[in-house]
């Protein structure tokens, strides 16, 4: 069996919602399978302006590709909101 190309595995956990708005993205984009798709995102996502880093004490719940639903919160794409 020979190398893989990328030996490294990163599983991830998403909501239905969340799955949907990613598969969505990647048919828009032609984009080849969930890896690539996902890829992109994360290279798009790391040499974005303006990403503010995960302050001390952040949860993952915190971070999402959705905004969060019933309390309105601020949208994701805004990531973990900054106490003042």
């Amino acid at each position: 069996m020979s190398e893989l190309e990328r030996p490294e595995r990163l599983q991830i956990m998403l909501t239905v919602d969340e799955l949907a708005a990613l598969e969505n993205w990647r048919f828009e984009k032609h984009m080849p399978s969930r890896s690539a798709a996902v890829r992109e995102l994360l290279r798009r996502g790391l040499t974005a302006d303006g990403f503010l880093t995960a302050a001390h004490g952040t949860k993952s719940r915190d971070f999402g590709i959705l905004p969060h639903s019933a309390d309105g919160d601020r949208s994701a794409a805004d990531g973990p909101s900054q106490k003042e």
